[in-house]
């Protein structure tokens, strides 16, 4: 039987060697590496070949290391596929996630269980997320077809700087990249987004990155 290549990225040892054993436990599974950072992630996915990542999301006091990571893993290596595992339970972090290509979003205080069948599941081609973070994301997209119905939304109201913010959010840029990309203050960038959260009436990055995607602003990978 070919067992699921696993490549463990988490920048505390002591999780990760946990996690290890608990792997090696399972007869269907290998552990082909560990990572502590994204950087060292990123190479070991070129060399090891996995076919899951187990991600962190925030290593090294960085809150976006593992989404970067994981883009540039899904984007270099189409077969491996990427399953975060995070204390994040903020619908902001999901969504993320999502946009750079995970298929699987566990939280850390989850079951074995339920990390093992989130691992089997993905390496199956399923998308896999925790229910409690699966109801966040369903909520988000109920917040925005209540937006989508009243027309005073619609985001012909915006100006073409606005919608090259949105749409840089929507990519999961954060405001000092978007800032860099378009050559203005950071501060400039959050004063716009409050303007963009106003005229669409939501309230927070998620619902407007959900929003672009769906007036096709964001480029659907």
């Amino acid at each position: 039987m070919s067992r699921i290549r696993v490549l463990i990225v988490d920048d505390h040892v002591l999780v990760s060697q946990a996690l290890a054993e608990l792997l090696r436990l399972q007869e269907d599974m290998l552990v082909v590496g560990q990572a502590h950072d994204g950087e060292q992630a990123v190479k070991l996915a070129r060399s090891l070949n996995p076919d899951i990542v187990l991600m962190d999301i925030e290593m090294a006091g960085q809150p976006d290391a593992g989404v970067k990571a994981t883009q540039h893993i899904t984007a270099q290596y189409p077969q491996t596929r990427v399953v975060m595992l995070t204390i994040h339970t903020e619908e902001e972090f999901l969504f993320e996630a999502i946009k750079a290509g995970a298929r699987g979003y566990v939280l850390k205080n989850a079951a074995a269980a339920e990390l093992l069948e989130t691992i089997r599941a993905v390496h199956r081609g399923e998308a896999q997320l925790n229910p409690t973070m699966a109801l966040k994301m369903l909520e988000e997209f109920r917040k925005l077809s209540a937006v989508r119905s009243r027309p005073e939304a619609e985001y012909i109201h915006l100006t073409e700087r606005e919608k090259e913010i949105l749409s840089l959010l929507a990519q999961g840029a954060t405001n000092p990249e978007i800032a860099q990309r378009l050559k203005i203050a950071e501060k400039t960038v959050r004063n716009r987004l409050s303007i963009i959260f106003d005229k669409l009436h939501i309230n927070n990055r998620t619902q407007a990155a959900l929003f672009a995607i769906r007036e096709g602003l964001s480029p659907r990978d």
